[in-house]
């Protein structure tokens, strides 16, 4: 089968890539660098030139809190115009299947927990990242409109934070996981007695291997056909104060940890109900969170070295 993957290269898009060439397959890895797909005319080339039969659209503009409250333009404008550019491309060009990855970020910011689908319309998203949440919501709706008009196969997942080696570890635009991994081997190193963290430490937050997710997409393009949106997670939950201190246990960081409470912490609890993904999919996550940290810890150590000369 010809497959196309946009964001191959990417934290998420690579784990898809390497999923499909353990099972034979070869797909086609479309690169920033190649195809700029917020360019209807470069997304036209790009579906030229891999001819796809099933696509997995995995490119996106993401950050955490600080870099989503300094690009709500950017991640807005971006993520939907990719969105919009895969979606109408895939119809032209009769695509058999088209899989789409949405995110945590598009519920409410008062979604009663555990987050079931059904409530994927009931409020706004909580506001430090709401401009990104709102454009990947919205491929929700294209893509069931088109599903309607033009008898597209078009699916819709909505995978939890994800984690685990190859994640972005740049403290202007990494999430939670990498930033305290990051954070607290600096601090251990530098011998400093202390950190500093964003928020109170109270939110909680689910967390999804990355290996766990790349898996779950490659199912569902395998076994799902439906038009209604899946959650992607472990349906367990911890707050950030027992995750920041889970990551100074096993980075080997002992020293204290103090909050700057004038920061934002985002959404107050994230936990997903997961029973959809495992009636219709199969799915259950594998990695125990340690077991994830663990390894994600040792590829960070490993490749330490590396990013920080990228960096410079």
């Amino acid at each position: 089968m010809r497959i196309l993957v946009t964001g191959g290269a990417g934290f998420l898009g690579a784990q898809v890539v390497d999923v499909l060439r353990a099972e034979g397959e070869d797909p086609f890895v479309a690169r920033k660098r190649d195809y700029d797909l917020i360019d209807p005319a470069a997304v036209r080339r790009l579906f030229a030139d891999a001819r796809p039969e099933l696509v997995f659209h995995l490119a996106a503009e993401v950050g955490g809190i600080g870099a989503n409250r300094e690009n709500p333009g950017r991640y807005w404008h971006a993520n939907l115009a990719m969105g919009l550019n895969a979606l109408e491309e895939s119809r032209g060009a009769g695509v058999e299947k088209l899989v789409l990855v949405g995110t945590i970020c598009a519920y409410p910011e008062l979604t009663p927990v555990p987050f079931r689908e059904d409530d994927l319309w009931a409020g706004y998203p909580e506001p430090t990242n709401a401009p990104y949440g709102v454009a990947k919501r919205a491929l929700l709706t294209g893509a069931q409109a088109y599903r309607e008009q033009y008898g597209m196969n078009v699916i819709y997942l909505l995978p939890v934070n994800l984690y685990g080696p190859r994640d972005d570890f740049d403290l202007r635009t990494s999430h939670v996981v990498p930033a305290l991994i990051r954070k607290m081997l600096d601090a251990r190193d530098a011998g400093a007695e202390s950190v500093l963290l964003w928020g109170d430490g109270r939110p909680t937050r689910e967390f999804l291997y990355v290996e766990d997710c790349a898996e779950a997409l490659v199912l569902a393009a395998r076994r799902f056909d439906g038009p209604e949106p899946i959650n992607l997670g472990t349906g367990e939950e911890i707050s950030i104060c027992d995750l920041a201190a889970l990551v100074a246990e096993i980075t080997g960081f002992a020293g204290e940890v103090f909050w700057d409470v004038s920061k934002p912490g985002g959404q107050a609890r994230r936990r997903l109900d997961v029973s959809r993904a495992e009636r219709l999919l199969g799915f259950r996550a594998r990695t125990p969170l340690r077991a994830g940290l663990e390894r994600t810890v040792a590829w960070y150590m490993e490749h330490r070295a590396q990013l920080s000369a990228a960096a410079r």
